[in-house]
């Protein structure tokens, strides 16, 4: 019998897209070995010259123009792409595109990103056979996601659900699965194997993360963590950011034996496991992981749009909160020192996640589909 196949399309317009859908294939292989996964990020894929440049000055936009960003999202918040933007990546997509699904003959594609999801849409419109099913990696609705040839929506949240029903999508198309996690975070590690394999101290312990980009150090809040350094440990990661982990490197201000920054890693699901709170920019995908694990987070620098949605919903939900002062710094960090005091919230927070999310959800809804 043909093993069943599965494409997953994403972008590189942030990290968190491809880390859902690289997630996602990964869960499914962990429920059923025999199922065949394929991740390509179309524009990488298709252009490879082309796409870092575009992405790059994403990027760059992100870094230092944030309200730009957040202004192009709101202004296009309720419509789906227009006929143009459809137009434009028909056209540069779709014979590659086609080839591509022609090549691998998947039974089903799943996309984790609005721009292949606009593109294997409109292929259907044009006659493709093929189930599509469209994974928002974010705490919001965005309506470049929307589109009639979508045969069903796996979101975050019932608030997404919610959103997706404003802007007229049947109820019977939109299934809550939460934003899937590699089955990596699935699993507690013994928390002396971890500290002996990252050479790390049995203290209190605070995860500070920018992210994929490393987009991180902006906050005056980020600097005056490092009074808390006599007491508690603080471990910075830095993504791909190499510039970053080189200045912070050379900084005295960060030259200590409980400070450690980390740059790239695929191991943040064990940092995640003996920390006892996550500093993050709020991307759909960390905060996931984070809650996940059952941390509390605090947030810093929304980019406006998406972040600032998933940092109300998490906020809401009980798992952290804004990151505005140094006073806001000083209580979480006093609240880590109290052994009593962290291990009820950390329980709270326990049952908060078992109520509202299933990390593995969202592939056994997909693997209902290919049955």
């Amino acid at each position: 019998m043909r093993k069943k196949r599965v494409l997953l399309l994403s972008e590189g317009f942030g990290s968190g897209h491809t880390q859902a859908a690289y997630a996602l294939a990964m869960g499914l292989k962990q429920l059923n070995p025999s199922i065949q996964s394929r991740v390509i990020e179309l524009g990488k894929f298709l252009n490879p010259v082309v796409e870092p440049i575009i992405v790059s000055a994403y990027r760059k936009t992100v870094s230092n123009q944030p309200r730009m960003v957040g202004m192009m999202y709101r202004s296009n918040y309720q419509r789906s792409l227009n006929k143009v933007t459809q137009l434009a990546l028909h056209r540069v997509f779709y014979t590659q595109a086609s080839q591509v699904i022609s090549q691998l003959k998947p039974d089903m594609i799943i996309c984790t990103h609005p721009i292949p999801n606009a593109v294997v849409a409109r292929l259907k419109r044009l006659g493709l056979n093929m189930p599509l099913y469209t994974v928002i990696t974010d705490y919001d609705a965005h309506g470049s996601w929307l589109g009639d040839e979508i045969n069903n929506y796996l979101v975050s949240s019932s608030s997404v659900m919610r959103k997706l029903m404003d802007k007229g999508v049947d109820q019977d198309r939109i299934i809550v699965t939460g934003i899937p996690v590699h089955p990596k975070f699935w699993e507690v590690h013994p928390r002396q194997q971890v500290l002996e394999q990252f050479q790390l101290k049995d203290m209190p312990t605070a995860l500070i993360m920018g992210g994929g980009w490393g987009i991180l150090f902006e906050d005056n809040a980020l600097t005056y963590m490092t009074k808390w350094k006599d007491t508690t440990q603080l471990i910075f990661c830095v993504g791909s950011n190499e510039k970053l982990r080189e200045k912070m490197e050379a900084d005295p201000l960060f030259n200590h034996p409980n400070i450690v920054i980390f740059g790239f890693t695929t191991e943040v699901n064990k940092l995640m496991d003996i920390a006892d709170i996550l500093v993050t920019k709020p991307g759909g995908m960390t905060c996931t992981e984070g809650m996940s694990k059952a941390l509390p987070m605090l947030f810093y620098e929304p980019i406006p749009g998406q972040e600032e949605e998933n940092c109300e919903h998490f906020i809401n939900a009980g798992f952290g909160e804004m990151l505005t002062s140094n006073e806001t710094v000083d209580k979480w960090f006093s609240h880590i020192h109290d052994p009593a005091n962290k291990q009820t919230y950390r329980q709270q927070l326990i049952e908060k996640r078992n109520e509202n999310y299933n990390p593995q959800k969202c592939p056994e809804t997909v693997m209902q589909f290919l049955q």
